[in-house]
């Protein structure tokens, strides 16, 4: 079996690898439900069926 190639040299992994040890992890990011906003108008207008509806 072949020795494995030592992985190229990247200076922005050394430099995040070396942030890390000094300041620790980065927090994980949070997910923000992204709520519709009501006071915009409609993109589409509404369908024939809708406004039949609408109107029963």
């Amino acid at each position: 079996m072949a020795k494995r190639k030592p992985a190229r040299f990247s200076a922005a992994k050394a430099v995040k690898a070396n942030a890390r040890e000094r300041v620790g992890q980065p927090r994980p990011a949070r997910v923000i439900d992204a709520k519709p906003r009501s006071d915009r108008a409609a993109k589409h207008k509404p369908k024939l069926e809708e406004i039949i509806r609408q109107e029963e």
